[in-house]
Order: C-alpha cells, then structure tokens, then sequence
C-alpha cells in the first residue's frame, strides 16, 4: 500500500521503489504504472517541500530568458529603456526599477517573483 512521504527515510525507500518499477517494462493502464505515477507525485512533493530550489539571480534570469528566446541584449534596451541602462542593470551598477520589472514580467514573462530579489 502506497502512503504518504513523511521522512527521509521513507522518501529513499520511494525512490528505491521508483527505481526498481523503472527497470521493468510496464505497459500503461495496469496496477504498476499507478503505482510509479502515484509514487512520482508523493516524491515531487516531498522534495518541493523539503529540498526547494533557490530562485535564480534575477540579472541571470532575464539573460537566460534573452538566450531562450533567441533574443540579443541589445534588443533588451526596447524593454527595458535606454542603451546605458541595459549596460548598467546588465552589470550589476543599476538596480531593476519597478516598471522595469514590470515590463520584464509582461514582455519576456519573468516570474516578478525572480525580479524583485536583492541581488
């Protein structure tokens, strides 16, 4: 029987059980394929709650966000504002305005969670 997370010790043994279902061939729809998608859920939110990752560094985030969308840092300066000023919230010397968050929020979908941080 399946039961919820509750320790670390737990949390290996699902992990260990995870593994094992992994290794065999199990054909969707039957009892072990529950199980390994049931599993799967208990362990994501286990390790949610006890091991968060931490928030990237917003300056980070939004130059990720600029090489996913295949996006130059110059044409961050339309968002953003002014040449400069993408040079100095770029290098660290300015910090992020609130509308400049804001337009980092809407235009690149940024979480403003990830641009608010100190950094």
């Amino acid at each position: 029987m399946i039961k919820p997370i509750k320790n670390n010790k737990q949390y290996n043994e699902a992990l260990k059980a995870i593994y094992g279902l992994m290794q065999k061939d199990i054909k969707p729809e039957t009892r072990e394929s529950d199980n390994l998608e049931v599993l799967s859920i208990l362990v994501k939110e286990y390790e949610l709650a006890h091991f968060p990752l931490p928030k990237p560094n917003p300056i980070d985030a939004i130059k990720f966000r600029l090489e996913q969308l295949g996006m130059s840092e110059s044409e961050l300066s339309s968002i953003i504002g002014h040449r400069s000023r993408k040079s100095e919230i770029l290098s660290g010397k300015r910090k992020l305005s609130l509308q400049m968050i804001r337009q980092l929020n809407k235009k690149l979908k940024i979480p403003a969670e990830v641009l608010i941080q100190a950094y």
